[in-house]
């Protein structure tokens, strides 16, 4: 069965989203945001999700993670818990 390892920024509005990942295209560190601005309990882990199959995360995250390209952010992606930037590190 298929998984993906990936980690996320959550943030509340779309703004913010799009702020973030401005400051990553420009040179910032995708885990040291996490760590200072994600909602999420992964944040203290540099917003490391570990890995997981499909159908263990949300919809909107799932059709992300398991669709789109490996090693680029992807964002804003919105669900039920705010404003998500998604990091593929790997997919098996």
């Amino acid at each position: 069965m298929a998984t993906c390892t990936a980690s996320h920024i959550l943030v509340d509005t779309e703004a913010a989203c799009n702020d973030l990942l401005k400051q990553i295209a420009e040179g910032a560190e995708f885990a040291d945001l996490a760590r200072k601005h994600s909602k999420c309990p992964s944040g203290r882990r540099g917003g490391d999700l570990g890995s997981f199959r499909p159908g263990m995360m949300v919809p909107e995250f799932d059709k992300v993670c398991f669709e789109d390209a490996v090693g680029e952010v992807h964002g804003p992606v919105r669900t039920q818990f705010g404003y998500h930037l998604i990091l593929i590190r790997e997919r098996n």
